[in-house]
Formats: C-alpha cells, sequence, structure tokens
C-alpha cells in the first residue's frame, strides 16, 4: 500500500508546508515526513516517495501543490487550484505505482473530485498487449483520511470516462474496426440503459449520406452508424445532440499520409470515443437531460474503389462537395451527419473530432479549438474548460471565410 499526501510552496524559496491532512499524518508518525520533506525539490506537480516512515504503508508520496490559496486565474483562464491538485494526485499515484505499489490511497486536498480525477488518469496504463513479465502495476487508487466520498466517487466516475475513451483510441487499428468498435459500445452502453441503434450500408445508403461513403469506399470495412438515446428528462424536452468522428483508421486514402507517424491515426476516432465515453458518464450520473450521439464509423483507405481529388458528392442536405484531398475525410463526412443531425430537432448539437493539424499549429497542445454560433454556449463551454483544465479557445466563424468554403465550378 501507499499514500499520497500534499506539500504547498513555503514562504521560504524550497520550503514546503504539508497539508492539514498530510500535517495530521505526520504528527501520527512521530513528526519524520516534515523533517525528509525539507529539501527534497518538492515543487507543483512533482512527487518524491518515501519508505519507512510508516508501516502500515510501504511508500509516502509527498506531491507538490504550488502555492496555497490560489483561485482562479483571468489570464490564464484556469482554475489553477483544482489544476494543481490534479496534478499532484496523478503525480503522486505515478510515482508510487513505478514504485511497484497496487493500492494508493490518495488525499482529497481540499477537493476530492479533483484528486480521484488526477489520481485515476495519472494509474492508467494501456498495456493489455504486453507479455505479462512486461507489464506494469495495475494500480487501484482510493480515498484516504477525509468523508468527501460523494465528491471522489463523481471524479473517479469522470476519470473512468476519460480513461475509457483513452482506450478506446489507443487500441490498434486492426482491432477497433468499426464492427468492433460497435460491439464495444453496444456491450458498454446498452448496460448503462441507453438505446444503441447500429444502422448498415444500406440504412446510410437510403439516407443519402453521400460524402460519408465515399470516404468509406477504399475499405474493404463496412462503415456503420450508431445512433444512441439517452432519456434523463422530459419526453417534451429536445435532445442535445451529440457527433462525433470515429475514424477507426485514417491512411489519408490516395493522398496518403507519411508513414512514419501514420499508426497515430488509429485515434482518428476520439471524437467517437469521447461521445462514447460521456454517453456512459452521463447515464451513470443519471442527468436529468435528453442526450442523442451519433457517431459515422468508418476506415480512410487507399483502394481501387476510393474517392479522388476532383470527385463531386451530394451531402443529405442537397449540396454538393468538392473533394480537395481526401485526407481531409473528416469534414466530408461529418457535412452528412451534421446535416442529419439538424433533422432531429436538437436544443444543441455538438461535434468532436480531430479534423486538421492547423489547429494544433495554430493553438498548440495547450487548449482546443472551439468554433461556436452562439455566444452562450461558447462562454458555458469556456467556464467548463477553466474548471477541468481542459481550456478551450474560440475560434472565428466570419462571412469573410465564405468565399473560401464556396466553389466557383
Amino acid at each position: 500500500k501507499g499514500v499520497v499526501l500534499g506539500a504547498y510552496d513555503g514562504a521560504d524559496p524550497g520550503e514546503v508546508k504539508l497539508t492539514r491532512i498530510g500535517t495530521k499524518f505526520d504528527e501520527e508518525m512521530g513528526g519524520n515526513l516534515r523533517e525528509l520533506i525539507k529539501g527534497a525539490g518538492i515543487k507543483r506537480g512533482i512527487a518524491r516517495v518515501f519508505t519507512n516512515v510508516c508501516n502500515d504503508f510501504h511508500g509516502v508520496a509527498v506531491a507538490g501543490l504550488g502555492k496555497e490559496g490560489v483561485g482562479y486565474n483571468m489570464l490564464e483562464n484556469l482554475d489553477v487550484c483544482r489544476e494543481n491538485i490534479r496534478a499532484a494526485a496523478g503525480a503522486g499515484a505515478v510515482a508510487l505505482q513505478d514504485q511497484g505499489i497496487g493500492m494508493i490511497f490518495v488525499e482529497a486536498f481540499t477537493d476530492a473530485e479533483a484528486a480521484a480525477e488526477g489520481a485515476s488518469l495519472g494509474a492508467w496504463k494501456y498495456q493489455e498487449f504486453k507479455n505479462k513479465d512486461m507489464q506494469g502495476v495495475a494500480s487501484k487508487v482510493d480515498l484516504f483520511g477525509s468523508d468527501d466520498r460523494q465528491l471522489w466517487d463523481r471524479g473517479m466516475l469522470k476519470g473512468d470516462a476519460q480513461n475509457f475513451a483513452r482506450k478506446l483510441e489507443e487500441t490498434p487499428g486492426n482491432l477497433m474496426t468499426p464492427t468492433i468498435f460497435t460491439q464495444t459500445v453496444l456491450d458498454t452502453l446498452c448496460a448503462c440503459g441507453i438505446q444503441v441503434d447500429a444502422r448498415d450500408r444500406d440504412w446510410i445508403e437510403g439516407k443519402k449520406m453521400n460524402g460519408f461513403l465515399a470516404v468509406a469506399s477504399g475499405s474493404c470495412e463496412q462503415p456503420l452508424f450508431l445512433q444512441m438515446s439517452y432519456c434523463g428528462g422530459s419526453l417534451d424536452d429536445k435532445p442535445i445532440v451529440l457527433v462525433g468522428k470515429g475514424i477507426t483508421f485514417d491512411t489519408g486514402g490516395l493522398c496518403l499520409k507519411e508513414c512514419e507517424n501514420m499508426s497515430e491515426f488509429r485515434a482518428d476516432l476520439a471524437g467517437a470515443a469521447i461521445i462514447i465515453a460521456v454517453m456512459k458518464a452521463v447515464a451513470t450520473m443519471a442527468l436529468p437531460c435528453n442526450v442523442t450521439a451519433l457517431v459515422p464509423l468508418c476506415e480512410n483507405m487507399p483502394g481501387g474503389m476510393s474517392m479522388k481529388p476532383g470527385d463531386i458528392v451530394t451531402a443529405v442536405n442537397g449540396k454538393t462537395i468538392r473533394i480537395e484531398n481526401t485526407d481531409y475525410e473528416g469534414r466530408i463526412l461529418l457535412a452528412d451527419v451534421l446535416s442529419f443531425a439538424g433533422t432531429l430537432d436538437p436544443c444543441l448539437t455538438i461535434n468532436i473530432a480531430t479534423l486538421t493539424m492547423g489547429i494544433r499549429r495554430a493553438l498548440g497542445a495547450g487548449t482546443s479549438g472551439v468554433f461556436s454560433t452562439s455566444d452562450v454556449v461558447w462562454r458555458q463551454i469556456s467556464k467548463a474548460g477553466a474548471f477541468t483544465g481542459d481550456r478551450v479557445w474560440r475560434l472565428p466563424l466570419w462571412k469573410y471565410f465564405t468565399h473560401k468554403i464556396t466553389g466557383k465550378l
């Protein structure tokens, strides 16, 4: 067993101060821990492991929380306190896991939910296909020294949902085809009381989703369309519609990607994975709303029947799309799915997708780009980003750009 405790920056450089629970723990152990952490280089997001401190725990990790008493930072658009707690809990869990400790207890710091989420994310490893002798310890985490069990459980639920999405994204492409992804969704969401409808190529053709079919045309794997429904509100409430791009492997099609990093595009289904994880969390938390999720699943492969640069297809809404580059498959298939989403009379539509490296080049890895037609919704998303640490940045939808997406053929 191991335990993660927290320490704040002290008044003097290099000085650290244990949290309330950490201080209580140290007093019960005779004050040894306070002496050990002096000069240990404990800083925000960094943890140090000490042994022979307590007979009940093989290792005691002390993780840095940064400055005490911080809150929302407007310049950073971040709840710094919660982010520091997540970082400390995760660092402590990883440090103890690296010591081979399988059961890790984490103090709540001042926010049990953030602590649970950070510890859950930190302790997770994807190692399903490693030989047993090559696998690391799969540690379990639990709450220590606090009665904030309800908040802790909520944080664990959020962390588990994110880890489920990470698992879907990390699974090799040959083991996460559209069919396998669909079966995984059926096994996961049906058990949560969510209605899952899996539609085949005939249904997709019947809906005239020609952009979707064009993207799928190069692969021998059959495309599938998932529609999931959760009803937690009244029958009269309009649904929130979530759309997630589910390219289970993206080679770029005939406009082939470079081989060096192509394996990373097994995660081009990240949008779909996130949507499935959200649906799982929504059902588990029994949120009082109606949510419908739409996920198109296919591969983007080169082949004799592949879509070609210069091809023109007609989307669900009757508009034509000229395919400039087959590696722009996301926007081609989402044109169909988002048009279909509009027929469901939603109160809100949210699309999550890995669409373009242009966002990454413009914003870096510290934030996600958001296009929004609603100022109200944008403010809610921005606030959620500050609270969760997944910050967002609004990108323009000005009329100026209309000519860029309007063909002159």
